[in-house]
């Protein structure tokens, strides 16, 4: 076998490999979006999810930036799947799952009986979220009246 045939060969297996885990990982996301009131495709948008994300966490939209960022993303991701996790009722260990198991923990979050509990990065949100009869909220424009 030449060594075009054995790299090709290779990268068929690690293919065959990561693709399955890849679409495990969309479709958790795909739920975590749904659970969140968005639409589920907001997920597979580059860019655009990240966005969504952000919202959904409750953190401004100016944070896509420090996503950019090498070494502070990676802060600002662990950051960002700590309100993930919050938004959802779960803790820190669960946090610790997301970020290094997210294949796992991600359908994990979108496929359990958590529900989502607001935006845990922003508190009045959050606070209001979890009270839905709080008549000075305004859930279309996201602020109190």
């Amino acid at each position: 076998m030449t060594e075009l045939g054995i790299g090709i060969a290779a990268m068929l297996v690690l293919f065959a490999i990561f693709f399955p885990i890849f679409i495990i990982h969309v479709i958790g996301m795909w739920k975590v979006f749904k659970k969140a009131g968005y639409e589920g495709w907001e997920c597979i948008v580059p860019i655009y999810n990240g966005l969504i994300f952000l919202k959904i966490i409750g953190k401004p939209w100016w944070w896509i930036f420090l996503f950019c960022i090498p070494y502070v993303n990676v802060v600002f991701l662990i950051w960002g799947y700590n309100m993930l996790s919050k938004s959802f009722g779960k803790d820190e260990g669960f946090t610790v799952g997301l970020f290094l198991l997210s294949f796992i923990f991600v359908p994990i979050l979108g496929f359990c009986k958590a529900q989502y509990q607001g935006p845990y990065g922003d508190p009045i949100l959050f606070r209001a979220y979890k009270d839905r009869n709080n008549p000075q909220f305004d859930f279309e424009r996201n602020e109190l009246v």
